[in-house]
This record gives structure tokens, C-alpha cells and sequence, in this order.
């Protein structure tokens, strides 16, 4: 390289404008709260308790990290990571697992997503949102069948939804 090439390239970086420039450096997220996380499992737990199901429930952050997992006295051993993956799955492919269920059946499109690791693609997984923000993820494991698993996910949700859109 010689001299001007390189006084050339330095010259560039140095005096162009940084990339990030135009947009924000720093970007704010929003979070349950422990509380908020705990008040939501409790309710899916209790709903599913009324129906007759013995469940687990996990709740998730909005980066699929567990936050609060219960497991009812009798639900199976299996329920208490099957609700922590269907939570993850719901938060990070941003769709509610009971339609990736569907969606993502052998011959779909999406069928290839089946094979990422610790993606759970049976009802019972359930976005958690504020204000239409993303905020996290629960994840119901142990009612017979997918569809009342989600069942038992959204009435944990309703307990604080309208607090969450506040």
C-alpha cells in the first residue's frame, strides 16, 4: 500500500460520519416485574386448577430468560421445561405458539423452524404485551391439549393486562 493509499484510508475513517449518525444509540426496553411476572403464572395456574388440570407455568422476559416457573403437585415432570420452551418459543418468533402449531406444519413454509432448538411448536405459549411493546412470555404445560393450555396462558395474561396498558 503506499503512502497516499493509506493517508487516503485513514483520512476516510477519520473525518466520515459515524453510521450511527442519523438514529439513536441507545434504545429502552420495556419489562415485567418479578411481581408482574409472578401475579400472571399464578392466575394461569388457578385457571387451569378450576378446569381440573394440573399444570406447570413459566414466565419468560422478553428475551425468553425464565422468570417465574410453578409446577402444580401433580402435573408431570415433563410440564415444568415444556412450559418454559412453549414461553421462548412465543417470544422469540413473536407469534403465540398455538398458530405455530399450525403454521408450521410438514409441507408449510415455515415447517424448516420445527428443527431449532428449544422451540416448542404446541399451543400454550402466549406473548405478553404492553401497549403493543413485547414484555414477555408465558408458557402453560399439562392441560389436556394445546388449545387448553392456551386457554389457561391468556387468563394469566388478562390478570394484569389492564394494568400493562397503562
Amino acid at each position: 500500500m503506499t503512502k497516499l493509499t493509506t493517508a487516503l484510508l485513514i483520512a476516510s475513517v477519520i473525518y466520515a460520519p459515524p453510521v450511527w449518525a442519523e438514529g439513536e444509540m441507545l434504545v429502552s426496553l420495556k419489562s415485567m416485574t418479578p411481581e408482574t411476572a409472578l401475579t400472571v403464572a399464578r392466575a394461569a395456574l388457578a385457571d387451569c386448577r378450576e378446569k381440573g388440570y394440573q399444570v406447570a407455568v413459566a414466565v419468560v422476559d422478553r428475551s425468553g430468560v425464565l422468570q417465574i416457573l410453578i409446577r402444580d403437585r401433580y402435573a408431570g415432570a415433563h410440564t415444568p421445561e415444556t412450559a418454559r420452551r412453549k414461553a421462548w418459543t412465543a417470544v422469540s418468533f413473536r407469534t403465540d405458539t398455538q398458530a405455530m402449531a399450525e403454521e408450521t406444519q410438514a409441507g408449510k413454509e415455515a415447517s424448516g423452524v420445527r428443527f431449532v432448538d428449544e422451540a416448542m411448536m404446541v399451543g400454550g405459549g402466549v406473548m405478553v404485551r404492553a401497549a403493543g411493546d413485547l414484555v414477555g412470555g408465558v408458557g402453560v404445560s399439562g392441560a389436556p391439549g394445546g388449545t387448553a393450555d392456551d386457554g389457561c396462558a391468556r387468563a394469566g395474561i388478562e390478570a394484569v393486562q389492564g394494568d400493562l396498558d397503562f
